[in-house]
């Protein structure tokens, strides 16, 4: 089973606090033509360097962080929010800049505007060398580096032409340590000799002046960069395309996505050099490394804001690739889960403090009643699972000429309904195997049903949970509806 709790792993770069402060739009201002967004939830997370270093703690590894903070709340919070993600954070402080910070106002999943907090003037070069110690110190005991440039400051060139990033890159080499690099601008120069180096498609493109939308120009631009500044490979992300591998000696590797349905973006880059540099540490090869990575980043980018990729996500993923069950019905719809995938995702949201609800049902022809049923077991937690019997299950319960519309149709149908935050196929004739191995905190049926019918009960309840029954909805059926349909 896939580990790193063996790898050890330096993140050097420009560390901020992710904001987020989610809201609900229903009308336009009467003082401007803008919307009016009613606060529901804030909560903040490591951003930038730190998210990096937090999609290595998520795995498993040993990670240590280096970068500058201010004698400010931001940084404070943010400090406390690397150890509880159990992070060294070995930072410097300056006070000629605030921590920087990106406060993203959402409403119904989509970003209505970003605040950002920073200073993007030359840091002092005294600071610097602040840093450059500490780096030093922690090169010692690593097997891999991560260089993540956001251009806040940190690896800027000072004292005429020299980089923190020059300097590292090179302690690497005499050190035998693999250095990788998330670039920022066109002075690839500080990242000569980098093991690799992560640009999305629009940053090379931005390198080598060649339009983002050609492959080709683009891979024969990286191959010139590698030329010149003597770089053994370039790992290019390229968003719903995939990724490639674009070794210096070697023709182009093109890695499909593995991505199902594009949520956000955000940190997406930083999981792919994060999950690469985790693999390298590892002792894998490059391109095994890459496809991990692309596999990792597949299920960041179907969650919403700046999130890690857990061990166990990536595990799950893992296997999905191998065995390919309902691998296209998962692709269709990012909220769509096998088991395995299931099971980790619901492992990470009790860890956030979520409470899980439960439901299930054939949802064959969908209604009034159903729509009641999902809205009220919505209102019960924080993340809805529904459970749906697959093609078979149907049949066996409802006769062969059920179901009306196939299981792919169902599920997706199901996925679309806001609310509802996770769907599963089962084949048994009842869920409680599923039941059983994901233990919800509530576990909702219709009215038609009494406590004790209700399959997983007792399970649920054991367990600290409780079953919630939803008022039925008299006169509409999947039943009634195809009898009146028939006639």
């Amino acid at each position: 089973m896939l580990s790193f709790t063996e790898c050890r792993v330096l993140v050097i770069g420009d560390i901020m606090l992710d904001e987020y402060t989610e809201t609900r739009v229903n009308r336009i201002s009467p003082e401007a033509p803008v919307p009016v967004a009613h606060v529901r939830r804030h909560w903040s997370v490591p951003g930038g360097a730190a998210n990096v270093a937090r999609n290595l703690s998520c795995l498993g590894c040993g990670v240590t962080l280096v970068g500058l903070r201010a004698h400010d709340a931001t940084g404070e919070q943010l400090q406390r929010l690397l150890e509880k993600h159990g992070i060294k954070a070995a930072l410097e402080f300056t006070d000629d800049r605030p921590t920087p910070s990106k406060l993203r106002v959402v409403a119904l999943g989509q970003q209505l505007l970003r605040l950002d907090d920073e200073e993007h003037a030359d840091l002092p070069s005294d600071v610097l060398e602040r840093v450059w110690q500490i780096i030093e110190t922690r090169l010692s005991d690593v097997n891999a580096v991560v260089l993540s440039d956001y251009d806040k400051g940190v690896f800027r060139r000072f004292n005429g032409g020299d980089s923190l990033a020059a300097r590292t890159i090179k302690a690497c080499h005499e050190r035998l340590i693999p250095a990788l690099v998330d670039p920022k601008g066109t002075d690839w120069q500080r990242y000569a000799t980098a093991d690799c180096i992560t640009p999305n498609t629009q940053e090379l493109a931005n390198a080598v002046t060649a339009p983002a939308e050609s492959f080709a120009l683009l891979a024969d631009g990286a191959r010139a960069l590698m030329e010149q500044y003597a770089l053994p490979r370039i790992l290019l992300t390229r968003s719903e395309r995939g990724m490639a591998l674009l070794p210096r000696a070697k023709a182009a590797i093109e890695i499909p996505t593995q991505a199902r349905e594009v949520s956000d973006v955000s940190g997406a880059g930083d999981t792919v050099i994060a999950v690469t540099a985790a693999c390298i540490a590892k002792g894998m090869d490059w391109l095994v490394a890459a496809r991990i990575a692309n596999v990792a980043a597949g299920v960041v980018v179907g969650k919403s804001g700046t999130s890690p990729i857990e061990l166990a996500e990536l595990r799950a993923a893992l296997l999905e690739l191998e065995d390919g069950s309902n691998k296209e019905l998962m692709r269709l719809n990012s909220k769509i889960y096998s088991l395995e995938r299931l099971k980790a995702t619901v492992d990470t949201w009790r860890r956030l403090g979520k409470k899980i609800i439960f439901t299930n049902g054939c949802f064959d022809l969908l209604h009034l009643g159903h729509v009641q049923l999902i809205q009220e077991a919505a209102a019960q937690g924080d993340k809805l699972i529904v459970a749906l019997n697959s093609d078979s299950s149907v049949k066996r319960l409802k006769g062969p000429s059920r179901p009306i519309q196939p299981q792919k149709a169902r599920a997706i149908v199901m996925a679309a309904l806001e609310g509802v935050d996770a769907v599963i196929l089962f084949d048994e004739d009842t869920p409680l195997k599923l039941i059983e191995t994901l233990t919800p905190d509530v576990l909702v049926k219709g009215g038609d049903y009494d406590v004790q019918s209700v399959v997983g009960a007792q399970h649920v309840m054991s367990h600290g949970g409780r079953v919630h029954l939803v008022n039925f909805v008299q006169g509409f059926s999947t039943t009634k509806i195809i009898s009146e349909f028939s006639q």
